[in-house]
């Protein structure tokens, strides 16, 4: 991947390229290249204020019988770290960033904090670039698509709030998430994690971060309680 090709993906070409490349920059970069000195960060500030406003005033207008706590959790659902990640898999951002010797090693090209970052950092220049319309059709093709599958599939439901809800109507106690097995590189570890309360194991699940495996856990709590 190329920033050339990157552009002609995403249908836009920089007027600055340079704020394109900066949008890729790690700031451990900047410890090894002597003529850059400004990393990705105020990009992906800026990115990241975007991308919350422009996906409130998509599900504001998509959903609009929808109470505020359920598109609370569907904006959640769509800008949490690994959602994020799987699009700049999918545009290929990893291939383009900037980093050092130490983090390349370290697998950073594919850690998902860093591409949710970077995904984050590249709206943020679309849009001192573009301006916000560009922006929204941006996240329109590559992000709120993705939408009509979280809201059918239920997955920006909080199972974890609801066990405890549950379980505090007989209990003050609240359920506690262990971990009880990780496995690969630090980059693309694989989480177990049970949910207990008063040392039972109410529930199992797996997930690539430890809070997706708390909410399979707490999800399969639920179902074996029969109340989802």
């Amino acid at each position: 991947m190329t920033f050339e090709e990157l552009q002609t993906t995403i249908g836009v070409t920089f007027r600055s390229q340079e704020l394109l490349k900066q949008a890729f920059v790690h700031r451990s970069y900047l410890n090894e290249a002597k003529d850059i000195r400004t990393s990705n960060e105020r990009l992906e500030f800026l990115g990241d204020a975007i991308l919350s406003f422009l996906t409130s005033e998509y599900l504001y207008q998509t959903y609009p019988d929808s109470p505020e706590g359920m598109l609370t959790n569907i904006r959640s659902s769509l800008v949490k770290t690994t959602s994020l990640s799987t699009i700049a898999q999918s545009l290929h951002l990893g291939d383009l960033l900037f980093l050092s010797h130490g983090e390349e090693a370290s697998g950073g090209r594919t850690n998902q904090s860093l591409l949710a970052d970077v995904f984050e950092a590249l709206l943020g220049a679309l849009y001192l670039d573009q301006g916000i319309e560009v922006c929204r059709e941006y996240l329109t093709k590559h992000l709120f698509s993705r939408t009509k599958d979280i809201v059918e599939n239920k997955a920006y439901v909080d199972y974890k709030s609801l066990l405890q809800e549950l379980i505090q109507q007989s209990s003050r106690l609240s359920p506690t998430y262990v971990v009880v097995k990780s496995e690969g590189p630090d980059h693309a570890r694989t989480f177990w994690v049970e949910a207990r309360s008063n040392a039972t194991v109410l529930g199992a699940g797996q997930g690539k971060s430890k809070q997706e495996a708390e909410q399979q856990a707490a999800l399969q709590a639920l179902e074996k309680m029969g109340k989802i």
